[in-house]
Formats: structure tokens, sequence, C-alpha cells
């Protein structure tokens, strides 16, 4: 962070997850708050209320928002300005989207940590009638807390959701406020990354093209064969196609083509919008075609081939 930075701790979850307890929690441990001047930023009051007199430091500002569309730049400098205040504890509305706040957000404020929180009894529910919304709360988050989990439930539906939206987040189940136990289920690749050619099933091109944009060192090198669609395109380089196929995150609304540059002495000869099994190198590169570094394969073999019976690519 800069020296000029303000770190922003974000809370997200949906209504009655328990935000709200948590950052009362935090508020009252010396260890966080010594004093320094806190904007708490309130965009949900549900049924328990902040008690600001046992608070560590007597220097917490609370701000309610209480509209999505009130979140604005002038809105938040104006808080920082009244109060003063060199951090932001934010508890986030869970029936707003997070995209909201990201551009209302002055340029100086930092998320320092993101945390979420779900009631395990309802979280399932939540995640099948309103799939987009909890996605967008997964899809960044450090942390994942279950709370109100009993022993009983069964763990790998609540894992499965959230490592469909991100492999990073740490996952907690809490059982008590004093018995947390945190997720250890082995989550491989449905892939053997070590192997002298990669590959990639037609179920799994959503999971190996995250796991590449996230981890592009791992592939670096390495040789992969996939089915994916051809794109040509006459902005592009010579000797250069686009690969790829469409990926839904969430929902129908949040699909978006997954692409990947693709260098081949034939591209010429390749068929636009066509479906191939590819089989090629990668390399972290500056290409032309993304202006920055980004992995760019080398085609060592193109064959046609059919369409797959889903030809959209999902995390689950």
């Amino acid at each position: 962070m800069n020296e000029n930075d303000i770190p922003v701790y974000l809370f997200t979850g949906f209504l009655e997850s328990g935000k709200t307890k948590f950052i009362q929690e935090t508020l009252c441990d010396e260890r966080f708050n010594k004093g320094e001047k806190t904007l708490l930023l309130v965009c949900e009051e549900g049924v328990e209320e902040y008690e600001p007199d046992e608070f560590s430091g007597e220097n917490v500002f609370i701000k309610v928002v209480e509209e999505e569309s009130e979140l604005s730049e002038d809105l938040l400098r104006g808080f920082i300005k009244e109060t003063d205040a060199e951090r932001v504890v934010v508890e986030y509305n869970g029936m707003w989207m997070l995209d909201s706040l990201y551009q209302a957000m002055p340029q100086e404020w930092v998320v320092y940590q993101e945390f979420m929180f779900a009631d395990a009894t309802t979280f399932l529910t939540y995640n099948q009638n309103m799939r987009q919304l909890t996605y967008d709360k997964l899809k960044s988050c450090e942390l994942v807390v279950f709370n109100r989990f009993t022993r009983e439930m069964d763990k790998m539906p609540y894992h499965k959701i959230v490592r469909g939206a991100s492999r990073r987040a740490d996952i907690a189940y809490e059982y008590a406020p004093d018995d947390v136990e945190y997720d250890d289920i082995e989550d491989p690749l449905p892939f053997d990354i070590n192997a002298p050619i990669i590959e990639i099933g037609v179920d799994d091109y959503a999971i190996w093209y995250r796991d590449l944009t996230e981890n592009p060192s791992n592939y670096e090198g390495k040789t992969i064969k996939v089915l994916c669609r051809a794109l040509t395109r006459k902005k592009l380089p010579s000797k250069t196609f686009i690969v790829g196929r469409h990926v839904m995150t969430c929902c129908i609304e949040d699909t978006q083509f997954a692409a990947l540059v693709c260098q081949w002495d034939q591209a010429s000869k390749v068929v636009n919008d066509s479906w191939i099994n590819l089989t090629a190198k990668i390399h972290y590169k500056f290409h032309v075609a993304y202006k920055q570094k980004g992995p760019v394969l080398t085609c060592v073999e193109l064959e046609p081939a059919e369409a797959p019976e889903n030809s959209i690519a999902t995390f689950f």
C-alpha cells in the first residue's frame, strides 16, 4: 500500500449472516481497534445493532447508506473528509452487487481484507435461487465463514459452491463461537499438470482456463491438448488466431468467451468459428494482441472436431 492509501476491510453476506456481530467483536478488540479513526460504512441494517459504547477505541464513525444507488465517489470522499478516517470497515448489503461499491470507491481506497459470512442453514437455498448474487460475493473474498454449521451437515455442497467461484478462498465452518473448523478437502485439478501432454477434458475447460490465468508459471513451456473454438480476425497479426470457449461463471447472463492467442505458421488455413482439437505449447509472454503479457499458445497440431454436447463450459 502507498502512504496515502486508505485500507478497506470489507464484510459481505446476506441478511442475518453474522456480519454485524463479527464487526462489533472486531471493533471491541483492542488488538484491531487501538483508537484509529475508523469509518464504519453500514449498507445493511438487520435485527442486530451496533453498540459503539463497547468499541475499544472512541474514534469509530458510523455512516449508513440505505440505497445502492446512493453509492458514489463524492459520497465516500465526503465521509472521509467529514470524519478524517484513516481506514474503512464496510458491512455490505448482500443484495447489492459488489461492482456498485468498487465503482464508487475513491482511487486511494484499497481493499485490504474481504470476508464473506453465510448462514449455513439458508446458504444452499440462497445459492439456488440467487446464484448470481452468491457468486458475486464469493469470487473475490479471502475467507468464507459458514456459521450455524452442525456436525451432521455435509461440507461437500458448500465446498463445491465456493470452489466453483474461487480456488483461493479459505473456508471455515463455525459450530459455536469458539468451535471453528477449517476446510481441508483436497481439491485436485481434474487433469495431470505434470503429464507430457496435459489433456483438458471436455468438461474441464473453465477450471483449466482459470488455473492458467491465476497460475501461469505452472504452465510455462508445457504442452496441452484441448477442445476449443477457433476464431479468425482481420485485426490480428499474421500467423495468429484466437481459440477459446464460452464460460458461464454463475448464470447465463454472466457468460463470456474465455479466449487465448494462438500462433501458427498455417493460421491462414484456420476456418473461422470452427471447433478444433488443439495441441499447443504455452509460453507466458508479451503479445501485441494482449497489449501486455499473457499466456500465448503455439500450435503443434490442429485437427477439426465436432462441437461438444454442451458448448458452454462451467465450473459446476
